[in-house]
């Protein structure tokens, strides 16, 4: 986990070109002002089994009792409860189901990308979908100050987002409800997956919202 495989645009470029961009994306990539109308139920189910969507999942459920004590770089990477919040139980069985359900409903996927939280790669490696590969372009905004700042990060995770997954896949990726509610028109719960599809014009569309209480409906809809 140490090993990030995924580098922020603005770190590589630099620190100082890193608000420029944020705001050059936030003009020409923002999701369009014509938001089709939310898929849901079994037409959600339909096109996602066709594939071409980004799913964003907020981690599952954690444990509130515990905070963030975040002091240096890579602290982001423990899962040790002391030091950083973590998945609580509950939440680990819902990314179980979700996985489970996702299967059940044939829905394909392709790549699998996390935030290098702990509990954000647990998410993900809970739902047994593929591999995981951690990636900065959607970190915690809580550490932006390691990756040129928000806009850089927000910038990031637009571009990510408007990126079509390819015909017949779509692509998960599991992060924060902070990158989430500065980077698109949403702020997800804890476990509820969001589902975008890039415009191919440098954005992308809301397309529909499952929560983690939505699969099993979903599952008992597909099967009548």
């Amino acid at each position: 986990m140490h090993s990030v495989s995924r580098q922020l645009t603005g770190r590589v470029l630099g620190i100082w070109l890193a608000p420029a961009l944020g705001i050059l994306l936030l003009i020409t990539n923002p999701v369009a002002a014509a938001t089709p109308t939310l898929l849901t139920d079994l037409a959600l189910v339909d096109a996602l089994r066709s594939g071409g969507y980004n799913i964003y999942f907020r981690h599952v459920s954690t444990d509130w009792s515990q905070s963030d004590n975040l002091r240096q770089a890579d602290d982001w990477l423990s899962c040790n409860p002391a030091q950083m919040r973590q998945l609580s139980e509950s939440g680990r069985a819902d990314a179980v189901a979700i996985g489970d359900a996702i299967r059940s409903l044939e829905i394909p996927v392709g790549e699998i990308l996390a935030s290098p939280y702990c509990r954000t790669v647990e998410t993900a490696r809970l739902m047994k979908l593929g591999e995981v590969t951690a990636t900065t372009e959607v970190m915690n905004l809580r550490a932006a100050e390691y990756f040129g700042g928000r806009a850089a990060i927000v910038a990031t995770a637009q571009a990510l987002l408007a990126t079509s997954p390819g015909p017949g896949s779509n692509r998960i990726i599991v992060a924060h409800g902070n990158v989430a509610q500065a980077s698109t028109p949403v702020y997800p719960a804890e476990g509820e997956g969001v589902v975008f599809r890039p415009d191919n014009k440098g954005g992308f569309h809301l397309i529909g919202r499952i929560s983690p209480a939505d699969w099993p409906r979903l599952l008992n809809l597909a099967q009548q």
